[in-house]
């Protein structure tokens, strides 16, 4: 049982820091700043379930869907730099979004339907990126041999998702904290974060792709 619990808690931890729950944390409240309640409550609910249930599925088939369609690792670490890139260019040059104060419930409802950010960017690329696919990968062929650490795995997996909903669920909370100005400081400099962390990709991509050796 000890032995289980050290396996749960080490792969937990790999998990929980590839996944960056604190450092996405900021990121949602940005994303979610000018929406209502209702809103931030729906998408810190879907993204960590969206992301779970892409991740469990990348973890149980991702040999099997990168042979099948002929795609590498770095090809995957390339394409979420893309998706990164696109998005911090938008959070460092602020680009406006509607106010809901100034709208009618109604209005809010269509701007909530419209901008659903659960799939992309928070479930994809955020919380279930390149890294951790790929350190889920790896850690099933690790154990493929082990069944019982493969379910530790997705257990790992299931109880960051979980600490991850608990966080956005509460981001409310802290985005009335820092206030209007907190918050766009903080856009800001996550997306200048977010697009150092868009490079890294590339270059990860092109460094395996390549096997580039420095």
């Amino acid at each position: 049982m000890i032995e289980i619990l050290k396996t749960l808690f080490a792969i937990f931890s790999a998990l929980f820091f590839t996944i960056d729950i604190l450092g996405n944390l900021p990121i949602f409240i940005s994303l979610t700043a000018n929406y209502s309640p209702r809103y931030q409550r729906k998408m810190a609910f879907k993204g960590p379930v969206i992301s779970f249930f892409i991740l469990t599925a990348f973890a149980l088939l991702g040999n099997v869907i990168l042979e099948w369609f002929g795609l590498s690792l770095p090809a995957f670490k390339f394409a979420g730099g893309i998706l990164l890139l696109f998005l911090s260019i938008d959070m460092v040059m602020a680009n406006p979004e509607p106010q809901m104060k100034s709208e009618s419930g109604a209005a809010k409802k269509e701007t909530d339907r419209r901008q659903d950010i659960s799939v992309f960017p928070l479930a994809i690329p955020l919380l279930s990126g390149p890294a951790s696919m790929t350190l889920l990968v790896l850690m099933m062929k690790e154990y493929q041999t082990q069944p019982i650490n493969q379910i530790i795995v997705i257990v790992a997996l299931f109880l960051n998702m979980l600490l991850c909903w608990v966080a956005f669920r509460y981001a409310t909370y802290i985005a009335k904290f820092l206030g209007r100005s907190g918050i766009n400081v903080l856009t800001r400099i996550f997306g200048v974060l977010l697009t150092a962390l868009a490079c890294q990709f590339f270059i990860d991509g092109i460094i395996e792709a390549f096997h580039i050796k420095f």
